[in-house]
């Protein structure tokens, strides 16, 4: 396990509580899991993907991850519908564990872009972490 400040914490992505990560691109974003979440569970060796066309709400569970330790719920950290899914993690779920911004999990096109703007900065989502 990652001392916290070990941790790569990108500073042009948004965080939620539970430890997603999202990365607005245009008028599409990318969403993941963050490099602590990842490190929490371990080696991961299963990946549920929604569906292309699917709409949730921001805090909706869109899908989970399972690994060696447990299985963990993925929540939406923004309102919107999946345009694309990273079917490279079906295979090779463990890209998740090796580069945790690089295996994006779903891209979706925001119906509310604005609440990017209520996300955690990487440095106040580092002081949740320790809080």
């Amino acid at each position: 396990m990652k001392e916290l400040d070990e941790l790569h914490l990108p500073g042009d992505l948004g965080y939620t509580d539970d430890h997603e990560w999202a990365q607005i691109t245009g008028d599409t974003a990318r969403i993941g899991v963050s490099d602590y979440a990842q490190d929490q569970l371990g080696d991961i060796v299963f990946v549920e993907l929604p569906a292309i066309g699917d709409s949730f709400a921001k805090g909706d569970e869109f899908g989970t991850l399972e690994s060696v330790k447990a299985v963990s719920e993925l929540y939406m950290p923004l309102s919107g519908t999946v345009i694309a899914v990273n079917t490279a993690l079906t295979d090779a779920p463990e890209l998740i564990n090796q580069d945790p911004y690089g295996a994006w999990i779903i891209e979706i096109k925001p119906s509310d872009p604005g609440e990017f703007q209520q996300l955690h900065t990487a440095a106040s989502y580092l002081e949740m972490l320790k809080g």
